[in-house]
């Protein structure tokens, strides 16, 4: 398995937190079906000053990039508008 590091953050607009609220049980659905199969580590939302969510960071694990691409382009995040950037990084977990 390779591992990820995905950095996704969230559109500006004045609608998007409303989106991203209305999509995340969605979001949280498909992250536990990759926590059953194996491919989620960890993760969790980026927060700006006043607590809100405006972005997402996962540590994700695929066979393959094909692989991680499937899930980019599948998640209700995705799918829904919320995420506007999404940065890909090959990740190496500390043996510590």
């Amino acid at each position: 398995m390779k591992t990820y590091h995905i950095t996704a953050l969230d559109h500006t607009g004045p609608e998007t937190l409303d989106k991203r609220l209305q999509v995340r049980p969605d979001h949280l659905a498909a992250m536990q079906k990759l926590k059953a199969t194996g491919n989620f580590i960890l993760g969790g939302a980026f927060l700006n000053d006043a607590g809100q969510m405006i972005g997402s960071a996962l540590i994700l694990q695929f066979s393959s990039d094909e692989e991680m691409e499937l899930w980019k382009q599948n998640d209700p995040y995705t799918i829904a508008g919320v995420w506007n950037t999404i940065e890909v990084r090959s990740f190496k977990i500390a043996a510590v």
